[in-house]
């Protein structure tokens, strides 16, 4: 699916030196000597999903929520667990978190990271997302820790940085607006978690644009929604988390109507699984009940939402999302839909599962093979 457009039964992907260079019939011509031939056969090729947001290092509390609210997460688990986390934990989780990402199709992860608390648990994180395999953007969750912040600018390939801040609802106005100021100096893009009422005030303030990532936003409006989308503002939604844990509606529809193209997240693992087949059809049936019909929106608009407008919310819209030349090949290679003739973009939101996940590619490398995903990294903290 080159951007928005048809379903191409019988192709051949290409991919060389990590880059996807040919998109087409009967290829196997072209490739390099020795080079490495997946048959798929049956199979559904898709772009990687993207998960906009997610606080990967929570892997290793996955299950502890089921019941928790806002104030006993804050208590719990940003207060007693992370307090707790050291630099070997920070690995060893952010490993963990990578791998079942991976396992589920995710093959790109924007992290907005609470746990870099020193530089040494930053270099942790950073080195546990290299070793995975997996293509992440660390969102640094320390503004002050300026120094620290400035180490990732310089990143490239990979595993690549950008700004977390608590932003003007968990702040006050203006340090939130000093911190994204910091970001935006550094090139970097800066992620907050927000309900919706401070989009007006960032808009006004000429503070919104594609470099700003807000999350959540149960609470926006309609005509905020349109100022979002009119300034090209990243946004992400998270529907499970947002459902079970009191957040509100998901604001899906209400961003998707105005033209400001969500992304979904996981979020958290305490009481959400890893993957992002759950939120896509969790928004599908409830995005069915709102507009009361069978067939709007339509599932396919869902993948591409999990996939092309997932890498421009974590500011990789250039690079990854779309099966098309000149973008690195991270790929997945679907089961389940080997006998339908088209309409599989569609099935892959109502019908597939992790299960249906045979094979992850990221910059061209094979990453889960056959239903197996590849060895996790062990720590060398």
């Amino acid at each position: 699916m080159p951007g928005s457009g048809p379903e191409l039964p019988g192709t051949d992907v290409l991919c060389t030196d990590g880059v996807i260079t040919a998109v087409g019939p009967d290829l196997a011509g072209r490739a390099a000597p020795g080079c490495e031939v997946l048959d798929a056969t049956g199979l559904t090729v898709t772009a990687g999903f993207v998960d906009a947001h997610r606080h990967v290092w929570q892997a290793a509390l996955r299950g502890t929520g089921a019941d928790m609210p806002m104030s006993r997460y804050f208590a719990e688990i940003l207060g007693t667990a992370l307090s707790a986390l050291s630099p070997a934990g920070a690995f060893d989780a952010t490993a963990l978190g990578a791998s079942l990402a991976l396992n589920a199709g995710v093959t790109t992860v924007f992290d907005y990271s609470n746990a870099t608390r020193t530089p040494s648990h930053t270099d942790a994180i950073l080195d546990a997302f290299e070793a995975s395999g997996i293509r992440a953007v660390v969102g640094h969750g320390d503004p002050s820790a300026t120094a620290d912040v400035r180490r990732l600018t310089g990143r490239t390939g990979r595993v690549t940085g950008a700004l977390a801040i608590l932003g003007p609802e968990y702040d006050d106005w203006s340090t939130a607006v000093a911190q994204l100021a910091f970001g935006r100096d550094l090139g970097l893009m800066v992620s907050t978690h927000v309900g919706g009422g401070c989009v007006r005030r960032l808009h006004d303030a000429g503070l919104l644009g594609p470099d700003l990532q807000l999350v959540h936003l149960n609470a926006v409006t309609a005509d905020d929604a349109k100022l979002l989308a009119a300034a090209g503002t990243a946004v992400v939604v998270t529907p499970t988390v947002e459902a079970v844990m009191g957040h509100g509606a998901s604001a899906y529809g209400r961003l998707a109507d105005a033209g400001a193209r969500p992304a979904f997240g996981a979020d958290v693992v305490i009481n959400n699984p890893p993957d992002l087949f759950e939120p896509l059809r969790d928004t599908l049936r409830t995005s069915r009940l709102r507009t009361g019909s069978a067939s709007a929106p339509a599932a396919a608009d869902l993948l591409r939402a999990a996939t092309a407008d997932g890498a421009r919310a974590v500011g990789l819209g250039d690079v990854i999302g779309t099966v098309e030349v000149g973008k690195r090949a991270d790929l997945l290679l679907l089961d389940g839909l080997g006998h339908l003739r088209g309409d599989r973009a569609g099935a892959v939101v109502s019908c597939l599962s992790v299960a249906d996940v045979r094979t992850v590619l990221v910059d061209g490398h094979v990453v889960k093979r056959d239903g197996q995903l590849l060895a996790r990294p062990a720590s060398s903290f």
